[in-house]
């Protein structure tokens, strides 16, 4: 082969691969689901939940845990896939009901009852605003491709999760 033509064979190759990149950039959003974090450097970022249990009311023993908190409530998840890989069926939570609608932050995971789906959802505050009505928040499943629909208000709140068990 000439020099050309590995020059020629070369430059494809590589404009090959930028086009990869600039299509991988442009195609990531908000909505990205992990097969494109494969082709990108960017990942979809998922906030943490906030910190509702302090240090000082986790007791470790040799024999047993114990946790100090007040009115908690062991909550299981059915297998919606919804939340995978932080929630599964099988999996064990702990969950107490927040006072106040400001206690609750972008990045905790609530329950609540829906409007749109039978029982109670458990998803991701991934937004948090102020309208006339008060304060809202939009939710997101961890392992969907889209928020649920609506503004979720804190009278429909059941809980924040603070604990998970594996």
């Amino acid at each position: 082969m000439t020099k050309s033509v590995w020059f020629l064979v070369i430059g494809i190759f590589m404009l090959g691969w930028f086009a990869s990149d600039i299509y991988a950039y442009l195609s990531y959003d908000d909505f990205a689901i992990f097969p494109m974090a494969i082709f990108s450097d960017h990942s979809p970022d998922i906030d943490s939940p906030s910190d509702w249990i302090k240090e000082e009311q986790i007791h470790v023993y040799k024999d047993r845990i114990i946790l100090d908190i007040e009115d908690a409530v062991w909550s299981t998840f059915a297998d919606t896939n919804s939340m995978d890989p932080f929630l599964d069926a099988g999996s064990n939570g702990l969950e107490i009901r927040p006072e106040y609608a400001e206690q609750i932050m972008v990045g905790d995971v609530i329950s609540y009852r829906s409007d749109y789906a039978p029982g109670i959802v458990i998803h991701r505050v991934t937004d948090k605003g102020q309208d006339e009505d008060g304060i809202f928040y939009r939710v997101k499943g961890d392992n969907n491709a889209l928020r649920d629909p609506g503004k979720i208000r804190f009278n429909q709140i059941e809980g924040v999760l603070v604990g998970i068990l594996y």
